[in-house]
This record gives C-alpha cells, sequence and structure tokens, in this order.
C-alpha cells in the first residue's frame, strides 16, 4: 500500500511539473492557474483502499513546494518611487515598463491608479504598507485586515506577490521597532484569513546599517545590538515559518563614498574586474562589494540561530530564509549630503563616485548579474535573490538640493528618456561590426577617417601595427569600424556608416586576433590574486591543474597568462577584460609559454 501509494504521489508531481507554464515559486511567483486543483482532482479520483484524502493533499502540498523550490528563479525588477512632480502619468509608466521589459515592480505606498494600471499586464507587484499605518497595524488584527482588503484582494486583476509592511523602519521610526514584527504577523494573518496567503509573501525592507560596523570581513556581520534579539530574531522566525524572505537595501555606492580614502577599489564597488579582497576568518575571496554586503548579512542572520547555509552545506537542501534586494543603486550624478536614508552620515561627499558611467557600469553588472542566474555568494553559492534596481525615475523632490544625489538614482529621466543605455531583457548575442566592400574604396576611407577619429583604436592598423596586414582598404576599416562598434557598446545605429558596414553575429574568421597575458612585474602576490578572480570568474583552468598539459612551467606569470587568456577569450576580448588592475596586457602575436600555446580565440 505504502508503494502504491508512493507511486501515485509521484505520478501526480509530475503532473504538476508539466501541467505548470514559465516556473513556479514556492514564494507566490507565477504557476498555471489549477494545476495543483487538476493534481489533487486525480488524487480524489484515484484514491487506493485505505489511504486519506487528507494525506494525499499533505503529500502533493510537499511535492508542490518541493518542485517550486527547484524551479525558483531569480528575477530583476525596479522600485518604482514617485517623489517628483514631474514625472509621468502611471498608465505612460506602465507602458514603459513593458516596452522595456521589466516584469516585477515595487511601490511604496498601495496607490490605485498606478495599481489599476498594471492590472492584467503580468508584471509582478509589491505593495507597502507606510511606516505611520504601522502602530495600528500592529494594534488591531481588524485594522490590519481592512488594510489588506482595501490595498490588496480589491485589486484581482494586479498580480501583487508582496507587501512590505514599512520601509527602513529602524533607520526612518525606531519609534515603531517593537511593532514592526507584530503588525507583519497581523497583515499575514490577514491575507492568510482572505485566501491570499500563498500567493503574497510579507515582509519588510531593512536597510544593511542595521549591522553594526564593522561590515567586512563579511564573517564578522552582525545586527545591531538594539535590535537583534528583540526584532531581527523573531522577525526571522515569522519569515522562516510564512515561506516569505528578508528583504535589505544594500548600496555598495553608499560605502564607496563614504570610505577612508583607499580603502576600497571603485572597481570593487562597480563589480567591475579587480584583484579582490579576502575574508581573513573565513579565507573567502570577495570580488566585488555587494556580495560581501550580502554575506555580511548571512553571517548576521546565522548569529541569531538562522544557519541556512551552514544546513545546506552539511545536507545537500536549502533551508531557512533567503536575502532578496528591495533597493540597490548608484546615481548618476550629484554631490552626497548629510541626512537620512541613502544620504551618508560621516565625512565625504562622493562627488567623484557619482557619474553616469558609473551608474551604468554598476547596475548593467548587476541586471546581468541576476539576469544570468549567478546570484550566488562566495560564502552562500547557491543564494537565488530578487533585486530591485533603485530608481525607476529621477525624483525632483526627494531632496530640495538639485545636486543631491538623492534626486539622481534613476535609470530614467522623467521625460521617459534613459539616462544611459541598459538592459532587463538579457545580455544581447556577440556581435561584430564588418566592412561593406561592396561601396567603394572612397567610402569605406571615410567610414576608416569617422571611426578612427571618434574613439576607435587604430593604431593597430598603422603601419608596421600587429593588424597592418593585409594592407587593404576593407581589413582596415573592418578593423576600424569594429573598434568603434564595441567601444559603443554595439549600440544600435554604432555600425551604420552610411552603409558602409553591417552587424554581424559570428565572428569574423580574418578578424585581428589578440590574448592576454600576466605581467611579470607585478609581484606574485597580485598575479596570484587575479589568478584567482579569473579562475573563479569564467577561465578555464583546468589546463594549468597538477599533471594538466599546461602546468609546466610551475610559475605564477605562466599559469596567470594562461587564465587571463581564457577569461579574455570568453569574454570576446571585450575592453577591460585584460586589464586585472595593472597585471595582465593584450598582445597581438600567437603566445607560447614552455611547450603550451595559449588558446587563440574560438579554441
Amino acid at each position: 500500500m505504502a508503494l502504491a501509494r508512493f507511486l501515485l504521489v509521484l505520478v501526480l508531481g509530475v503532473t504538476l511539473l508539466f501541467s505548470s507554464s514559465g516556473y513556479v515559486d514556492m514564494f507566490g511567483s507565477d504557476h498555471k492557474p489549477g494545476s495543483y486543483g487538476l493534481a489533487l482532482h486525480l488524487a480524489q479520483e484515484a484514491a487506493l483502499p485505505g489511504c486519506d484524502q487528507l494525506d494525499f493533499e499533505s503529500d502533493l502540498r510537499w511535492i508542490w513546494r518541493l518542485i517550486s523550490y527547484r524551479a525558483d528563479a531569480a528575477e530583476v525588477g525596479v522600485s518604482y518611487g514617485m517623489v517628483g512632480n514631474n514625472l509621468p502619468d502611471p498608465a505612460k509608466v506602465t507602458q514603459l515598463l513593458k516596452d522595456n521589459g521589466i516584469t516585477m515592480v515595487r511601490i511604496y505606498d498601495a496607490d490605485s491608479t498606478v495599481l489599476t494600471s498594471l492590472a492584467n499586464t503580468g508584471i509582478k507587484v509589491s505593495v507597502m504598507m507606510p511606516n505611520e499605518n504601522i502602530a495600528a497595524a500592529a494594534a488591531s488584527p481588524s485594522n490590519a485586515l481592512q488594510w489588506v482588503q482595501k490595498n490588496v484582494q480589491a485589486y484581482t486583476a494586479t498580480q501583487i506577490n508582496g507587501v512590505a509592511v514599512g520601509n527602513e523602519v529602524f533607520d526612518s521610526r525606531p519609534d515603531l521597532n517593537r511593532q514592526l514584527v507584530p503588525a507583519m504577523i497581523n497583515v499575514q494573518a490577514a491575507l492568510a484569513k482572505l485566501g491570499l496567503a500563498d500567493s503574497v509573501k510579507v515582509s519588510t525592507p531593512v536597510a544593511f546599517s542595521a549591522l553594526k560596523d564593522p561590515t567586512f570581513p563579511p564573517s564578522a556581520g552582525r545586527f545591531k545590538d538594539e535590535i537583534a534579539q528583540s526584532v531581527m530574531k523573531p522577525m526571522l522566525d515569522f519569515l522562516q515559518q510564512t515561506g516569505s524572505y528578508l528583504t535589505m537595501n544594500i548600496y555598495p555606492f553608499l560605502a564607496y563614498a563614504n570610505q577612508q580614502p583607499g580603502t576600497i577599489l571603485l572597481n570593487y564597488a562597480l563589480g567591475n574586474s579587480n584583484p579582490g579582497v579576502r575574508d581573513s576568518n573565513t579565507g573567502l575571496m570577495y570580488y566585488n562589494l555587494l556580495d560581501a554586503q550580502l554575506d555580511a548579512t548571512h553571517f548576521a542572520m546565522e548569529a541569531l540561530g538562522q544557519s541556512a547555509v551552514s544546513a545546506m552545506k552539511a545536507s545537500g537542501k536549502y533551508a531557512g530564509v533567503r536575502v532578496y534586494i528591495t533597493e540597490s543603486g548608484w546615481p548618476s550624478r550629484g554631490q552626497v549630503h548629510h541626512g537620512s536614508l541613502r544620504r551618508l552620515l560621516d565625512a565625504g561627499d562622493g562627488s567623484d563616485a557619482a557619474s553616469i558611467p558609473n551608474a551604468q557600469a554598476y547596475n548593467n553588472n548587476l541586471i546581468k548579474r541576476v539576469l544570468s542566474g549567478n546570484t550566488g555568494t562566495p560564502y552562500n553559492p547557491n543564494a537565488n535573490m530578487d533585486v530591485y534596481i533603485f530608481a525607476l525615475f529621477n525624483e525632483n523632490n526627494k531632496s530640495t538640493d538639485p545636486n543631491d544625489t538623492e534626486n539622481n538614482f534613476g535609470l530614467f529621466y522623467p521625460t521617459m528618456q534613459k539616462v544611459y543605455e541598459f538592459s532587463f531583457q538579457g545580455p544581447p548575442a556577440a556581435s561584430w561590426c564588418v566592412a561593406n566592400a561592396a561601396v567603394g574604396d572612397a567610402r569605406l576611407q571615410a567610414a576608416l577617417d569617422f571611426a578612427c577619429g571618434n574613439g576607435a583604436d587604430c593604431s593597430a592598423i598603422q603601419p608596421g601595427g600587429t593588424c597592418f596586414q593585409p594592407n587593404t582598404k576593407v581589413a582596415h576599416a573592418s578593423y576600424a569600424v569594429n573598434s568603434y562598434y564595441q567601444n559603443k557598446g554595439r549600440a544600435a545605429g554604432t555600425c551604420d556608416f552610411n552603409g558602409a558596414a553591417s552587424v554581424v553575429f559570428q565572428e569574423p574568421t580574418d578578424t585581428c586576433w589578440s590574448w592576454c597575458v600576466a605581467n611579470a612585474a607585478v609581484g606574485d602576490a597580485r598575479l596570484q590574486a587575479a589568478l584567482d578572480f579569473a579562475c573563479d570568474s569564467g577561465a578555464d583552468c583546468s589546463a594549468i591543474q597538477p599533471g594538466a598539459a599546461c602546468f609546466q612551467p610551475d610559475t605564477k606569470v605562466a599559469h596567470a597568462s594562461y587564465a587571463f587568456n581564457s577569461y579574455y577569450q570568453r569574454n570576446k576580448r571585450a575592453n577591460g577584460m585584460c586589464d586585472f588592475n595593472g597585471a595582465g596586457s593584450v598582445v597581438y602575436e600567437p603566445q607560447k609559454i614552455g611547450n603550451c600555446v595559449l588558446p587563440p580565440p574560438n579554441a
């Protein structure tokens, strides 16, 4: 009987899996309506003698959660603030979200116009109970129920998947600290009473400042004493019991702009290539500041008994509360003032940090990381997190000073024009720009001159240069227009040249090749740090392991050259991929180290 029951539940589990569309999410994301009900109906029809229907339902709920967990996928969305007097109306904003492939948004209230505009779009929405409502919701379950009925249940056509109870309460309203968890409990109870608790999860955004200094090394991460046992521990218990997640607002920008000079490298804060920093307690290497801050949070949770990472490493199964990021971003301009929320509390104006190139680098790095599924951290490599970029718009009323960074975190200007280029629709396919020989030498020369005069690196096609041969107009023009195209981020329209060039999606066979080699002059320590980064970030380092084909010569510079070149080639030889903080450089001749030939492109 037990075997028959097991086989039946297994078959029904497969029914659940294949009747689901897209992916399913144990925390309330999309699943095909009726798939669970279909399997339960089949269970009732096929019930074995002596087996209770409730036993089937219990088993099905277990297998549903198991399948949901395995299919869970991280998503990236935006935080949509409305603290401005020149923002577009919600209907236009909804179309803007759809046009840009943004599938997830959080708002800082439960604005009826916004929620109505988002109806029937498939865009997931997290609403917020404002801080001023927390005391009443904590004191009265009926008050919490009324709020949920009005602001969640009423919008049946809008895909609300989360309720944030307050925002950065510890910073902005510490007088509500003791009431925060009771309010969350009452909101959760209201959702359960209305049958919404499975699809709508309750959390509260916590500022990273809830951790006490120092937060590096990450293993030293702890919540502040005044909230650790009294608020955070019961909150984490609540989140685990309800299958929800801890939501954190984390800004590497603030740490960088407020550092003691020389403490934090800009590339480390932005998530660009860098030598990395080691946690002296765990030996783990960190190659971006966000990972270090996330792991500081993981360690702070573990100190309160939420040992999800340790349990997972011991059992192979994830158990405990996940960390999602409800705000992270980088301003495109402005000065940092003293004050509340994202403003700095100590010295440092951040003026060199707040810029369009830096904002574009940070936000694109984070978006691409989530879309690629690479959301793990050194301490928690299986971490799976949703991320909301702050913010959708530049909001001119965040500060009375228009030059305050607070007003300049937006991806878009209020005109709905992008502040800089980004994409929420996954990394674009690799592409190249090649010259069109059919247009003739005169037009090729004009295109070549324009490219070389407007940012293309044409040094390699000068007489004696590594790509001077073949000395033809089409070969030189192809090199120049492709350099221009790549330097412009392969943006639309940057490979036209009045018809003299076109985009291709397979690397041309006559491309002038290049390799990346290590610079012995920087010393073994820097070479080792850069080698570790390359091997941990996608380079194929199997050939330099003991006994492998390229292990000899067993020197730092030889191994680093192999790893650097693998990383460089795998990243399509893009600009900056052979820097390694000065430890690497590009060469244009085939490289042989001992008996090992560094692989060329496409090898």
